[in-house]
């Protein structure tokens, strides 16, 4: 793999900029981890190895990896179907799966998923994380009473769309939907207020998680019945030896290698964490001021390595993310050092001080999770999408409610089949091109074929001919033309030898190459 040897040759730029990610990253990984129906510490886990192993092996100045949004919905049916430790077993095969696709040279992959169906993957993975957050947002875990470290999206699923929410209302805690509030106005204010976009240093998911702490700290000692306790806070293991903090770590059971549904779960996730990272890497380069390249096979290679490490030692599955990565970039990162040293500080806070880790109600990583969900789903999203046009729009809505009302991959499936019908319709509408599409009888009209005519094509060709008017002069040019299908090549030769002795119509055959063995000569029937 491909080493960088000017690791070190800005450090006093990539430690802000490290010590800047590592802020945008801690309630990030610990809130995905909740989210993902896992412990905190697997959050953890996967944003050291994101940092430390995929931030060195990786071949981008810029990207930072870790725990994704984007794999929440996987990760967490994953985890209820087959149990943890064998959850693992599935992050360790989908990491030697992207280990082969890098070497197969496959990092052009994401070069062949329409743009509309990926935003619908990811507009739909929002409005997931929105529909499962806004329960603990409000402080109410229907499946297990309190507990925000496991979720469950097959039981009860004559609930309703939105009925869980509206019903998590009856017990609803009031101190928690005072943070959550409070929590989500800080974040648009760092969003939208210039003079807090500015403080690079204090992004704002740590100044909600400090408010938090301190907001829950001013409630214990005078509003009591405020108070957020118990299962509502982060549970970080502390370990008060070296062999109790080994000990935290969960190994994968691999006598389960055989099932069908952990290979099948690990496809999975190497499909969809392979393009959501090549997809990260190239919105990377481009907003890398000094717009370096990055190898997409070499990343392949990279997180495949970092995601069998995290399978083996209870972390999460690990991709490329696009939010640390801008963090990262706008912060003034020069080389991957950033993301290393972004990954070390995340190691020595679960070491030495989890247990300030563990005075963060977990309202706070809801409220920030909910953000993340509206940034995916947002109405601009929706607005862009459509003024885009409807062989974009469609296969996007219907990505996006396929993913939500289906699963991510029966969304992403029924969206691919709706986008490749648009592609081969565009296709067949775009073989040629009128010059004079309202024709009358008499008029000469013009048809330039398209770069390439495909047997797709065929159909709309041979209709149009069948239409042409009487008594009209009919100039078909394969000027622009590199390849003509061999049926429409004879559906032409058939036309201008017997298709039009009714309507006596005039045809000029024009650059046609003479391997095509058509005559360019005016013939009139």
């Amino acid at each position: 793999m491909i080493k960088n040897n000017s690791i070190f040759s800005s450090p006093k730029t990539d430690i802000l900029s490290g010590l800047v990610v590592f802020l945008v990253a801690l309630p990030l990984c610990l809130g995905i981890a909740v989210a993902s129906g896992a412990s905190p510490f697997s959050g953890i886990i996967s944003g050291v190895i994101g940092g430390l192993i995929v931030g060195y092996l990786s071949g981008s100045n810029v990207s930072i990896s870790g725990p994704a949004a984007g794999l929440i919905s996987i990760v967490l049916l994953a985890i209820q179907d087959l149990g943890f430790e064998t959850f693992l077993v599935a992050i360790v095969l989908a990491g030697i799966f992207q280990v082969i696709l890098g070497f197969a040279k496959a990092g052009s992959i994401s070069n062949y998923i329409p743009s509309g169906v990926i935003e619908g993957m990811l507009t739909g993975i929002g409005i997931i994380i929105i529909k499962k957050e806004l329960p603990h947002a409000i402080g109410y875990d229907n499946e297990h009473a309190g507990d925000f470290f496991n979720y469950n999206l097959t039981d009860n699923a004559d609930i309703g769309l939105f009925n869980e929410v509206i019903h998590s209302l009856n017990f609803a805690h009031t101190g928690i939907i005072i943070l959550t509030f409070l929590s989500i106005g800080i974040l648009v204010a760092f969003n939208k207020l210039p003079f807090l976009k500015k403080i690079k240093v204090l992004p704002g998911a740590l100044v909600v998680v400090i408010v938090g702490i301190i907001l829950n700290e001013i409630f214990r000692f005078m509003f009591p019945e405020l108070h957020i306790g118990g299962n509502h806070l982060v549970k970080l293991p502390i370990a008060n030896s070296v062999n109790e903090f080994i000990g935290q770590f969960t190994l994968p059971n691999f006598t389960s290698i055989n099932n069908p549904k952990v290979w099948i779960t690990a496809i999975t996730l190497a499909a969809v964490a392979s393009i959501e990272t090549l997809l990260c890497i190239e919105a990377g380069d481009k907003l890398d001021p000094l717009k370096r390249y990055s190898s997409a096979n070499t990343e392949l290679k990279a997180q495949g390595v970092g995601n069998i490490l995290s399978g083996l030692i209870g972390g999460l599955p690990i991709t490329s993310v696009i939010v640390r990565t801008t963090a990262n970039i706008n912060s003034g990162a020069r080389t991957k050092f950033s993301a290393i040293f972004h990954g070390l500080l995340l190691l020595l806070t679960a070491v030495f001080i989890p247990a300030f880790l563990n005075k963060i109600p977990m309202a706070c990583l809801a409220a920030i999770l909910i953000m993340i969900g509206f940034k995916l789903a947002s109405p601009k999203v929706f607005m862009h999408m459509w003024k885009i046009g409807k062989f974009q729009f469609i296969p996007f809505i219907v990505t996006v409610i396929g993913v939500v009302l289906l699963g991510l991959l029966q969304g992403v499936g029924t969206g691919l089949c709706v986008s490749i019908f648009f592609i081969l319709y565009g296709n067949i509408k775009r073989a040629y091109f009128y010059k004079d599409e309202k024709h009358n009888v008499g008029d000469e009209i013009h048809i330039d074929l398209a770069q390439e005519v495909s047997f797709l094509n065929k159909a709309a060709i041979k209709k149009t001919l069948a239409h042409l008017p009487k008594n009209s002069r009919v100039i078909i040019s394969a000027k622009n033309s590199i390849y003509i299908d061999y049926d429409v090549l004879e559906l032409i030769k058939d036309f201008n030898k017997f298709g039009s002795k009714d309507k006596n119509i005039t045809v000029i055959l024009e650059d046609f190459k003479i391997a095509y063995k058509m005559e360019n000569s005016t013939h009139v029937f």
